[in-house]
């Protein structure tokens, strides 16, 4: 039988390590390349075209999620976990919208980080019974978003994180690789929808709602 191949995409030297040694647990999985950055990643996608990429939301050059998105329109054939620091409240339902086949948190215990490459390599989607619940309601019709932070853009809601953590305008424009007016614009979207007038509020909302 022919190993699966994978790579793994983590801006973090230890966590890419620690995945890695999971992995070798079992013989049929084989790491295939590993990336720090979303640039990075699409390179070794494209390298090594393997069977599934495990990939980081939080990246220094672009959002996992963007990433994911760009995986999917140029490889659909792979498929895509993805491992986050992130609770599922925060990513899991974008993610699994964007095409990932599954999401976990790095809190998680290495079996369970083996059952659910496993889950995806054989054709299921891995998420626990509570995101799929709320997955289902929100693609019901008339079904209205919990929060309403789910009302945003992916680019706008990464922008309300990182305001939520307190950096400045300039600062997340550097970060997203984006002009200062793109990121005034997107916070203006932000403070629209979610009835706010200030940033003040979107910070006190982030923490609020535990999305730093």
């Amino acid at each position: 039988m022919d190993r699966l191949k994978i790579v793994i995409v983590d801006d973090h030297p230890v966590i890419r390590r620690g995945v890695r040694d999971i992995l070798a647990e079992n013989p049929l999985f084989e790491v295939v390349g590993e990336a720090a950055s979303g640039l990075e990643a699409l390179q070794r996608v494209r390298e090594t075209r393997p069977d599934l990429v495990l990939l980081d939301v939080t990246l220094p050059d672009r959002t996992g999620i963007e990433v994911l998105k760009d995986i999917r329109d140029w490889f659909p054939q792979i498929k895509v976990l993805v491992l986050s620091i992130h609770s599922e409240e925060q990513y899991a339902v974008r993610a699994l919208r964007a095409g990932a086949v599954g999401y976990i948190t790095k809190e998680s215990a290495p079996e369970d980080l083996l059952q659910a490459i496993e889950a995806v390599l054989e054709g299921d989607i891995f998420v626990t019974e509570t995101i799929a619940r709320k997955l289902t309601k929100l693609t019901t019709r008339h079904e209205t978003p919990e929060t309403p932070h789910e009302l945003l853009s992916d680019r706008e809601f990464e922008v309300l994180r990182l305001l939520g953590q307190g950096k400045g305008i300039s600062q997340i424009a550097a970060e997203l690789g984006v002009s200062v007016k793109t990121v005034s614009t997107y916070r203006a979207r932000i403070l629209e929808k979610l009835g706010k007038e200030s940033t003040a509020e979107l910070i006190r909302y982030a923490v609020e709602h535990n999305l730093t």
